[in-house]
């Protein structure tokens, strides 16, 4: 295996790591969800580079790139949801387009086609990785307190909790049509496997 392929598969397991991390109590574990969170996206920009600059672009690397993202991100809202911080209906959506473009690729592979992400799927990409990263903030914040943070008040809290709230927003419409984008670009593999 490959060293752009191995830095995919740590970011499966940093994923297991950032969780445990996020439902530990204290401050400093929230400060290590962070990092490992950063750490692990980290990985998705340098397998992606490494893969071009070393010319060792794999269809195993192709088809789980976009497997260990969703992974990744699918773990932190869900583990979000269950914190109480978003609400669960944006995390279904996310889910189901993530599951259905999942199962695409699958049907891809099953007809010896890889589809590798696309210039949509990227930007949806970017847009979730920077929703995490505001909530996981907020996390450090609010687990630090107005004791350690002289400027973390109620009222700072609330605005930073709508501001949450409408990157969620954008996360969700950008994702939407991520998947719709991708449907209609890869529609006849679709309406192939429907009518297999």
């Amino acid at each position: 295996m490959n060293l752009p392929n191995k830095l995919t598969i740590s970011r499966i397991v940093l994923t297991f790591a950032f969780l445990v991390f996020l439902f530990a109590n204290g401050v400093i574990f929230k400060i290590l969800a962070l990092v490992t969170f950063l750490l692990a996206s980290a990985t998705d920009a340098l397998d992606g580079f490494l893969a071009k600059k070393m010319n060792e672009i794999t269809d195993f690397g192709k088809f789980m790139d976009p497997i260990a993202d969703k992974i990744l991100v699918l773990s932190s809202f869900i583990a979000f949801v269950g914190l109480g911080i978003i609400p669960a209906w944006m995390v279904v959506i996310i889910v189901m387009r993530e599951l259905t473009i999942t199962s695409l690729r699958i049907a891809g592979l099953g007809r010896g086609k890889v589809i590798a992400a696309d210039y949509g799927g990227k930007q949806k990409m970017v847009s979730q990785i920077l929703s995490i990263f505001a909530i996981l903030v907020y996390i450090v914040f609010s687990e630090a307190g107005s004791a350690r943070l002289s400027f973390w008040n109620y009222k700072v809290e609330t605005v930073y909790s709508n501001g949450i709230f409408v990157l969620m927003l954008i996360t969700v419409v950008l994702t939407i049509i991520s998947g719709v984008s991708f449907l209609v670009k890869n529609r006849k593999l679709f309406s192939d496997e429907k009518a297999g």
